[in-house]
This record gives structure tokens, C-alpha cells and sequence, in this order.
């Protein structure tokens, strides 16, 4: 990942949003380049195991871009920290599908907001506005998630 001499708060990205953060043009310019400033501006990307396996089926057809990204992500030198689901982000993934039902939300989705939730981070790099706006968090699930971009 690209270092940039500033930094924004932390983020947290949902498959959709680290997707378009990565994809780039032939010519190797960013895809969405909003998207991609996200990424290397946040102090650091917080990136959920789940949505790392999910992007690597999106990405089945480019090994090389998931070499590289998982290359990223384990660098140290990078602000992508890999985060594993804790059983009580699991518990609060389902937690949130069902008291957001009608959103079917899922456990991919679900965790990213559990994570984002433990970890005090509630900045979410996603494509689904729709879904992650509705989402609630918190102990009284009256916080908001801010979206990005």
C-alpha cells in the first residue's frame, strides 16, 4: 500500500470497499481513486478474516492481486492490520443479522460491524450504503456508522 504524509482516522473496509480500494486501470492508475485515497490515507485498515476470505473469491481469477494484497496486509510496514474474528464478534454478527433482518445483513457483513464495534472504529469503507447506514451499533444501538467514502 502506498504511504501518504497524511493520515485519516482508522477504517475498517467491507469487501466491496477494499475491492474497489485495490482495483486499478491497465495503465495502473486507481479504479476509484476515492476509494484507494481511504486505504492509504487511514492511519491504519482494520481488515476482518472473513472479508479477506471473501475477497479472495472475488479475486480468483487475479492470484497475482491476491498474493499481493495478502503480502500487504502482513507487512508491518503497512497500515492494514488483519483483525480475526473473536466467538463474540460471531455472536454479535448474528446479533445485529437478526435484529436487522429485513437487511439480511449476513455474517460477513455482520462481522465487519462487530469488529468495528469492539475495536471503536466506526468508519466502514463500504459499497453498501444502504445496508450499513440502517445498522445501529453500540450497547443501545443508537451509533451510527460513518460510510466512506
Amino acid at each position: 500500500m502506498a504511504d501518504s504524509t497524511e493520515t485519516a482516522p482508522s477504517a475498517a473496509p467491507a469487501r466491496g470497499g477494499l475491492l474497489r480500494g485495490l482495483a486499478s486501470t491497465p495503465d495502473g492508475n486507481p479504479s476509484f481513486p476515492e476509494y484507494e485515497k481511504i486505504l492509504t490515507s487511514a492511519s491504519l485498515v482494520i481488515v476482518p478474516g472473513l472479508v479477506l476470505a471473501e475477497v479472495d473469491y472475488f479475486l480468483r481469477e487475479n492470484r497475482v492481486a491476491m498474493r499481493k494484497l495478502v503480502g500487504e496486509i502482513f507487512d508491518p510496514a503497512t497500515r492494514y492490520e488483519y483483525e480475526l474474528p473473536l466467538p463474540s464478534d460471531i455472536v454479535r454478527a448474528l446479533e445485529l443479522d437478526a435484529r436487522f433482518a429485513k437487511l439480511n445483513v449476513g455474517l460477513v457483513d455482520g462481522t465487519v460491524v462487530a469488529v468495528a464495534e469492539r475495536r471503536h472504529i466506526y468508519r466502514v469503507l463500504t459499497t453498501d450504503r444502504r445496508d450499513f447506514a440502517a445498522i445501529r451499533v453500540g450497547p443501545r444501538l443508537t451509533r451510527t456508522l460513518e460510510l466512506l467514502p
